[in-house]
């Protein structure tokens, strides 16, 4: 008869991998992923090194674990901002406000998720994982078009290139000395108004009027005649 774990030993299991999980997130969070070693991730969670590579096999498995946990709590945070109610222009300032902040207030992590060399594996999901944020803007674009508040565009390109643009405009600040809070808060400010003027100045009613979507959740402009 195959042996079967009671719910008492599957309890006791994952609680170890949550502690090795939180230990890891912990030391990457205060040092990055080159500073976090094994043996230091088991110190810290409790455990020995050769029971931590029970449940990871690899560094780069950890490192995998760690990244999807702490990007998915940033994109719930966003996902919160985004819910929110309001315009669309406030919505997308507060989204990006809330990334920004949090960006700049974890910025060993911050520097970790979007700019820190790491193994493919996790360079993958870096990859995979900005499409969550990607998804988020274009819904409020999209929202922002169909109540008329924005000019009918591409959401899901426009909402790619903000994504870009605010990885770009914090990976530089992030690797550097913090910044004074007043210089602090107006990279914050920059950021947010650079992203709300990409969406265009609001649509004139009797020129512009949104055509039928594409398939790709995109609308296009068309003439409104008279």
């Amino acid at each position: 008869m195959a042996y079967r774990r009671t719910e008492k030993v599957e309890a006791r299991l994952a609680a170890t991998r949550e502690r090795i999980v939180r230990a890891a997130l912990s030391l990457v969070a205060r040092g990055g992923y080159g500073a976090t070693a094994m043996p230091a991730i088991a110190a810290e969670a409790g455990v020995s090194t050769g029971l931590l590579y029970r449940y990871f096999p690899s560094k780069a498995d950890l490192f995998d674990e760690v990244f999807r946990r702490a990007s998915q709590r940033e994109i719930d945070a966003c996902a919160a901002a985004a819910a929110l109610p309001g315009s669309a222009r406030e919505r997308l300032a507060r989204v990006v406000e809330t990334f920004a902040r949090r960006a700049l207030k974890g910025r060993r992590l911050a520097w970790a998720l979007l700019a820190e060399p790491v193994d493919p594996v996790v360079d993958a999901d870096r990859a995979r994982f900005r499409e969550p944020y990607r998804a988020i803007f274009a819904d409020i674009i999209q929202a922002g078009i169909e109540a008329g508040e924005v000019a009918p565009q591409h959401a899901k390109t426009v909402a790619a290139a903000m994504v870009g643009a605010i990885a770009e405009a914090l990976i530089g600040p992030l690797s550097e000395e913090p910044p004074r809070p007043q210089d602090e808060a107006e990279l914050i400010a920059t950021v947010v108004r650079f992203c709300v003027q990409s969406l265009g100045p609001p649509p004139d009613a009797n020129s512009t009027k949104p055509d039928k979507e594409d398939g790709d959740g995109n609308q296009d402009m068309q003439p409104r005649t008279a």
